[in-house]
């Protein structure tokens, strides 16, 4: 498999490069040259597969020649060591919970992908890779934990000060070994310009092996596909046989977009909804055709304060930049918090579900496609734990929420950082270290 810069196709690489590299040196997020449909035996017969043969088949075109085929099995058993359940709410809704990995976050599968691909990666180099990943609240974790203790690599993420959860912060700063922590005086956008910033500085680059944790970081974005086809898979052994839309929770857009593959691996889903909350760059680009990111907003869905999600320009791509091809298969809705609070206190009143405020907001958008288009079948997508956002759940359902084990070790750690403002503080801290 060849990949090319979104920003410059002349610009290539393997997909051990591109995942070493991150970002093209242009800058560009990488993309796949071609994405070829699954054969039918493999989709027709769907249902009878092992999770781990459903993870390999879809990334074996990916990875090409770069890691073998039992490697890649033993990186998917690793990755896919948890469940995905389908709850279903009503008969034409479901929730897929995404959290019941060991960071209780959705990108527990993209960060243990990663993690292992680097590290069977670095079997065969000698120098070491440090990864930079920023992130608004459940990326940093999910990476902390996939990439702990891994050899040869070392991972510093940076996130916006007073802007993630208590317990969100503790799983960013409490890790570590390999694992260190750059609390950021700004918002996430900051962090990942910072993250971007880097990747092109030539001192650094003198003194670093930098990549990327971000879903920039094709090892990162395409593996979130497993989750979409494992939904599918349950459906199917309930006799499913109707149009699936499927409503994804959306800050940076790499999961909506991984979903996407997914159908453009030959997955029937019929439509896409990305909700988000009142960081709407996208469902304004899709009203008007022009699109025009704001400086991030804070909300109780924190995870989702993007103001410019990198991976749209992805999602064009997969469209052929076609505003009308979008427009066809996906919509996208904004939701500020007062709504996400109704939506989280309905969920719990009349199904008895707990949701965390991302799976709220996906809830929402969810609803109001299905509103339009009642002879459709729905999944919205449940991305983290509701502990992690225990304050809000709890003050808005009045409740108290048990703590699953994944977070009880980490809440009597003290937290280990270092706090800074500014690239250019950044790039100290970092020279400082080499």
């Amino acid at each position: 498999m060849t990949y090319y810069s979104l920003t410059n196709p002349d610009n290539t690489a393997t997909f051990s490069e591109a995942v070493i590299r991150g970002l093209a040196p242009d800058r560009g997020l990488y993309f796949p040259k071609n994405i070829e449909r699954l054969s039918d035996d493999f989709l027709q017969n769907l249902a009878e597969k092992s999770h781990v043969e459903i993870g390999v088949e879809v990334m074996r075109q990916f990875v090409g020649d770069t890691i073998p085929i039992a490697q890649l099995e033993k990186i998917v058993a690793d990755t896919l060591c948890f469940d995905f359940p389908l709850v279903s709410l009503n008969d034409n809704m479901a929730s897929l919970e995404l959290f019941h990995g060991p960071t209780m976050a959705f990108k527990d599968v993209g960060g243990r992908f990663m993690a292992r691909s680097i590290g069977y990666f670095n079997e065969q180099r000698t120098e070491k890779v440090t990864v930079l990943v920023a992130t608004s609240g459940d990326t940093g974790g999910a990476v902390a934990s996939g990439f702990l203790g891994i050899e040869g690599t070392e991972v510093i993420i940076l996130y916006p000060k007073g802007k993630v959860s208590d317990i969100q912060e503790l799983q960013l700063t409490t890790n570590g070994n390999n694992i260190k922590a750059v609390e950021v005086d700004g918002v996430f956008d900051d962090c990942q310009e910072m993250v971007k910033t880097a990747f092109l500085d030539k001192d650094l680059n003198a003194v670093y092996n930098l990549t990327s944790a971000n879903s920039i970081n094709v090892a990162r974005w395409l593996p979130q596909s497993f989750y979409f086809f494992i939904a599918y898979q349950q459906l199917l052994k309930q006799g499913f046989d109707g149009k699936l839309v499927i409503s994804v929770p959306s800050g940076n857009f790499g999961n909506i977009c991984a979903g996407i593959v997914a159908n453009k691996l030959g997955l029937p889903i019929h439509h896409f909804v990305a909700s988000t909350n009142v960081n709407d760059a996208v469902p304004r680009y899709l009203q008007t055709k022009q699109y025009t990111p704001l400086p991030s907003k804070q909300t109780i869905s924190n995870a989702m304060d993007v103001g410019n999600p990198s991976n749209f320009i992805r999602i064009q791509s997969l469209f052929n930049n076609s505003f009308d091809a979008l427009k066809e298969h996906f919509s996208s809705y904004a939701f500020d918090d007062k709504e996400t609070r109704v939506a989280l206190k309905e969920l719990h009143d009349n199904y008895g579900y707990v949701a965390d405020p991302h799976g709220a907001v996906g809830y929402l958008g969810l609803k109001k496609y299905m509103g339009e288009n009642p002879d459709t079948y729905g999944i919205f997508l449940e991305t983290a734990h509701p502990i992690k956002f225990r304050d809000s759940v709890e003050e808005t359902l009045g409740i108290t929420l048990d703590i699953p084990a994944q977070i009880q070790h980490i809440l009597d750690k003290h937290p280990e950082k270092t706090s800074l403002k500014g690239y250019d503080a950044f790039k100290a801290y970092l020279l400082e270290r080499a």
